[in-house]
């Protein structure tokens, strides 16, 4: 790190983390790295998430900020009391809404679901795969070609506009650009109305329930919902902008139980109601190296060094890394083309990594520094998306074992900065410096705290649910002037002069549909007719504990497995049980056959978070194990945001006939070393 700071500067340092490590507030790997690069120099950093990186772009420039996306989206209660149909675009599912960044007081989704249907709530779900739903909501499945939604929307607003059942009063006052959008709705730009006749080409959809469904949405007291993963896909910025464009002509927005958001189901967290203000975590100090990129694009820039690139109306350049510094996440589980992610991975001079396990990534590290897992560390485990405060206790001792913490204190001392890093705290002297700016924030907001011995003898701690929160969007709707959005006209942006002056052809000045380069409407699904939805795993999170009991009971024949429509099972013959390679020309991975009827058919789903297995070819291994991430494709969303498009992905499925070769992954590595020859670890 001296030689690479010394030579190079702390700008040809990539502090690489995407958090998920920990449920506790200070052994939490991402703020632990961070802060340790911050205290000697700085780093090139990574900014947005593959979860959401191309909305946390485009959503301010359309709302002002994130919000009905990472923050303050209409409740549970709300909506369970006066929604009366839900129209989920990528459904809900259950799986996703197991998890919780920080931790969770009370899993919500189901019971939610089942308490606004109980209070006369329809629900539709609109996507390709039927249980994307829980299934005994009696949700109304629509099975859509994916990333075809934007298409459906705009023949949705086709219809209000031809039946004059938009809100016109609401999107003169509330909105901005909207002549221009209808314009294009209408076809007057381009030739083309987008029609229900139109769209049902593009998404399989009968024009009639498109035009039934949009009758139905402005009839009632409506809820659009979209899942995180609907932007993962190229042009992933239209389905959002579109999303709050179709619900803003209905002019519910800002009404109890009425409008739009993003991320219901995809993580516990979103809907529940909190209080306002944040618990503390630990302080990564400031980062004096300002280079960054959009955090999806890193095979780019280790590729590319110099290399001119475009962001949200800038032109930026890679910088050029020497040295990757890595802890918590797994990038050979969640980025895109494994393989040229490989290639990319070479080029950095040392990569360093943290880890509990021998997963693809520790496996590509010049230097591992094994670190004890959560249930060694003593905690605090508390959410900004929950009330919860809680300790986490240690369940073993590891006699010798180092956390992030006592690493990067040891490095800190060799760097003459370790007072800086650790401010002479030891972790329990953190963990209580930490409850204690809790305890000073839940007091200011009216909820004492026990002091922190107490707080540490006894269990969860869940503030009550407060008695009010306001929905998404209500106090600009009650005073648009008043609560003006911080957008350029205070308005929804239907129309943004601001992205339309960057002039991006992949994302124009309002929603539009473009058509993907990889969807079943392509020239290339001649050749791969399958398109690979590569969602959540319901056995793990991501690839977090892929090699623990849970995960591996859930594979079949040791690997994951893919499914198929019965109907695309049988044109190809193959059975349940079958190990088949999928493939495409960016690489192939084995997986293990299980149809499902829950499919549109030429849809396959293969589960993200196996870890990475390949053999034989060096420029094209075969993974063995099922990851879908050798298919997918390495590319941004748009010049816009540089977002992940993982569910833009087109591929075929064949028998394996080869000698099916054993899943690895899970032992012990072997290791080359100097004057020595191999030998096990």
């Amino acid at each position: 790190m001296e030689r690479v700071r010394g030579a190079y500067g702390n700008g040809a340092i990539f502090g690489g983390s995407y958090g998920w490590a920990s449920a506790g507030r200070f052994h939490h790997a991402q703020s632990q790295v961070h802060r340790f690069l911050n205290c000697i120099g700085g780093y090139t950093r990574s900014v947005n998430t593959y979860s959401t990186g191309a909305a946390e772009v485009l959503v301010p420039h359309v709302l002002g900020d994130t919000r009905g996306l990472n923050v303050a989206h209409t409740t549970w209660p709300v909506i369970e009391a006066n929604t009366r149909l839900i129209v989920m675009f990528g459904g809900a599912p259950e799986r996703n809404a197991q998890v919780n960044s920080g931790g969770i007081s009370r899993h919500v989704l189901r019971d939610s679901l089942r308490a606004a249907r109980s209070n006369g709530c329809e629900i539709v779900s609109i996507s390709p795969i039927r249980d994307d739903v829980l299934p005994d909501l009696g949700a109304r499945w629509l099975p859509i070609v994916p990333t075809t939604d934007v298409a459906l929307m705009l023949a949705l607003a086709h219809t209000l506009l031809e039946e004059g059942l938009h809100d016109i009063e609401f999107l003169k006052r509330y909105t901005e650009g909207f002549d221009r959008f209808s314009a294009y709705v209408r076809g007057a730009t381009d030739g083309i109305a987008k029609s229900a006749q139109w769209a049902s080409t593009i998404t399989r959809i009968e024009a009639d329930d498109i035009r039934r469904l949009a009758r139905e949405m402005t009839g009632t007291r409506t809820m659009i919902m979209m899942a995180w993963a609907l932007q993962r896909s190229e042009h992933g910025e239209q389905p959002y902008w579109m999303a709050i464009t179709l619900a803003a002509m209905l002019g519910q927005i800002g009404l109890p139980g009425g409008g739009f958001g993003f991320g219901y189901g995809s993580i516990n967290g979103i809907g529940v109601p909190v209080h306002g203000f944040s618990w503390p975590s630990l302080p990564q100090g400031r980062n004096a190296v300002g280079d960054f990129i959009p955090v999806a694009r890193i095979s780019d820039m280790l590729l590319g060094p110099g290399e001119a690139y475009e962001y949200n109306g800038e032109t930026r350049h890679y910088p050029d890394i020497k040295l990757i510094y890595w802890a918590g996440g797994n990038p050979f589980h969640h980025h895109q083309d494994l393989h040229r992610l490989n290639r990319a991975w070479q080029r950095p001079e040392t990569v360093i990594v943290h880890d509990s396990w021998w997963n693809a990534t520790v496996r590509r590290a010049d230097i591992v520094f094994p670190v004890l897992t959560q249930l060694e560390r003593d905690d605090i485990a508390c959410s900004s998306r929950d009330r919860l405060i809680s300790p986490s206790h240690r369940i073993r001792t590891v006699a010798g074992g180092m956390t992030d913490f006592d690493v990067f204190s040891a490095l800190a001392r060799r760097l003459d900065t370790e007072d800086v890093f650790t401010e002479g705290r030891s972790t329990e002297e953190w963990l209580r410096f930490l409850y204690d700016e809790a305890v000073a924030r839940a007091g200011s907001a009216g909820f004492p705290l026990p002091d922190f011995d107490q707080f540490w003898q006894g269990g969860a701690i869940v503030l009550p649910e407060p008695n009010d929160q306001p929905g998404l969007l209500e106090a600009f709707r009650a005073d648009p002037l008043e609560n003006r959005l911080k957008t350029p006209s205070g308005r929804i942006e239907i129309h943004s002069a601001t992205i339309d002056s960057f002039s991006y052809d992949d994302c124009p000045g309002h929603p539009q549909w473009l058509e993907p380069q990889e969807w079943l409407g392509a020239a290339k699904s001649a050749e791969f007719p399958l398109h690979l939805i590569s969602n959540q795993p319901v056995g793990r999170l991501h690839s977090q504990y892929d090699n623990g009991k849970a995960s591996r009971q859930r594979k079949r024949q040791g690997r994951e497995p893919v499914r198929i429509h019965p109907a695309d099972a049988d044109r190809r013959q193959l059975s349940d049980d079958d190990v088949v390679m999928v493939f495409n020309e960016r690489g192939a991975c084995l997986a293990v056959v299980e149809t499902c009827a829950g499919l549109l058919e030429g849809v396959v789903q293969l589960a993200t978070g196996a870890w990475f297995d390949p053999r034989g070819d060096e420029e094209r291994p075969l993974d063995v194990h099922g990851n879908p991430n050798v298919l997918t494709r390495d590319v941004g969303t748009s010049r816009l945001s540089q977002g992940t498009a993982a569910h833009s992905c087109l591929v075929e499925i064949r028998k394996y006939t080869g000698v099916i070769p054993e899943v690895r992954v899970f032992e012990q590595p072997q290791f080359e070393l100097p004057g020595s020859g191999s030998q096990d670890h």
